[in-house]
């Protein structure tokens, strides 16, 4: 297929939405082979298709236990997916397309832009470079500093679980091979305690979650703050504040009761894994009422634009605080950092909330009437499938194929994004800029 037809025929939007289509079905068709499960026969359809969808969505849940039911091949085929998926499918081909000496196109560099998020058309290519010298260089470092760690308990077994783990942390996927090692679905819970596991997984799941394009601004102005873009500003101070304040009520609510190094432990670990890396090293059933609802909210919300994580988006939420703040002040327009932020800006994050929870409420209604399940258990696992989480309360694999088909298209519109879709179903038709008469409403 020529990029002359795809420009004709498909949008950027339509062709990053193909990608990862593609992608997932590359996955599922290589994990029903019989060399990628351990047991004889292969993999099940449902099984192959719901794990190429988390993997390549960078989701992290699963149907079958990652350690003891996939085979080495097929846990390199899960890694692959993951990688794939969590740098962008577009964000792959054009890194190959430049090391391959191709020009890239206007075209091409226009889904760039629209792939990874880029304020602009210019220096996306350039970007393309940066997203993946910094992704090698924080994969390789963060399997360094978890070598030790893991070959002292598992020997030689210690270096692929390193590098896996390091690259599903950094890719916000979740995914782990530590069952079989220390029990099926287990995660990091037997590294609760650990620092050389824990620090590293947080690092590496902060990092990816903060997008690209934040780093990229670093790089460029190091420490000074105020010369930052207000996106980078937004997203630094919004990803922290939604790291400490939910550490600070997990380590006063539900880890009250441990001693107070695993407390800090384990709060800041759960604090930082729901926006969406996957990984726990607690037992999320063991959670109160008030816990879950805290870990949903952290799912929905997710991580920064252009990054390696999906949900709604720390710049959406604070857009829509900052909106929320202008009204209470009667200002005529929502500022940030100084500057103004745009209406239609205000809008679409007022949009990818309404869409974010009607998916996620909806779902988990379908799941609890088909499963006969409880709608709180349902919300938690249609949250962590939109926000492309991963963490569960243990129901994944025993659900019937109706609810896990709803999961995957739930982990694939957050991971491709809802206004992609959006965007996707509506090219070609332009906006309407006709303006009709006022008609007054009184909201509140």
């Amino acid at each position: 297929m020529s990029g002359g037809f795809l420009r004709k025929k498909l949008s950027s939007f339509q062709i990053i939405i193909f990608g990862f289509v593609l992608l997932i079905l590359v996955g599922t068709v290589l994990l029903t082979l019989p060399i990628s499960t351990q047991g004889e026969g292969g993999a099940s359809f449902e099984d192959a298709l719901f794990t190429s969808t988390s993997a390549a969505c960078v989701t992290g849940l699963v149907t079958q236990d990652t350690a003891t039911y996939w085979s080495g091949f097929g846990q390199a085929v899960i890694l692959v997916l993951i990688q794939i998926g969590g740098l962008g499918v577009i964000s792959v081909a054009a890194f190959i397309a430049t090391i391959s000496g191709r020009k890239i196109s206007l075209f091409q560099r226009s889904m760039l832009q629209d792939s990874i998020s880029a304020h602009q058309i210019g220096g996306v290519v350039r970007m393309t470079g940066f997203i993946f010298k910094a992704a090698l260089i924080f994969e390789v470092s963060g399997a360094l500093v978890l070598l030790p760690t893991f070959c002292s308990r598992y020997g030689a077994a210690g270096i692929w679980m390193s590098f896996f783990h390091s690259i599903s942390a950094f890719c916000n996927a979740g995914f782990d091979v530590m069952g079989g090692r220390s029990g099926s679905f287990s995660s990091l819970t037997s590294f609760a305690s650990s620092p050389g596991v824990v620090i590293p997984i947080s690092l590496l799941i902060i990092i990816g979650g903060i997008g690209f394009l934040t780093w990229d601004d670093i790089a460029t102005h190091k420490f000074r703050f105020r010369r930052y873009r207000t996106q980078t500003k937004v997203v630094l101070v919004t990803s922290g504040l939604l790291i400490l304040i939910p550490a600070v009520m997990l380590f006063f609510g539900e880890y009250a009761d441990f001693p107070i190094g695993e407390r800090i432990s384990l709060s800041l670990f759960q604090a930082i894994t729901p926006r969406t890396a996957g990984f726990n090293t607690a037992d999320l059933t063991a959670l109160t009422s008030v816990g879950r609802m805290l870990i949903i909210v952290l799912m929905i919300i997710g991580g920064s634009p252009g990054s390696t994580a999906g949900g709604m988006k720390t710049t959406t939420i604070a857009v829509l605080f900052s909106s929320s703040f202008s009204v209470f002040r009667r200002k005529k327009s929502t500022e940030m950092f100084g500057r103004r932020v745009e209406d239609s800006v205000v809008k679409t994050a007022a949009a990818l909330l309404i869409m974010y929870l009607s998916l996620a409420l909806t779902g988990a209604a379908i799941i609890s009437l088909v499963d006969g399940l409880p709608l709180g258990t349902c919300i938690f696992e249609t949250a962590s499938a939109i926000g492309t989480v991963g963490l569960t309360l243990g129901i994944t694999p025993s659900l019937s194929f109706v609810s896990h088909f709803i999961l995957i298209l739930l982990m694939f519109f957050g991971r491709v994004g809802g206004l992609t879709l959006m965007y996707a179903a509506i090219t070609g038709k332009g906006g309407d800029v006709s303006q009709r008469p006022i008609g007054k409403i009184s909201v509140g």
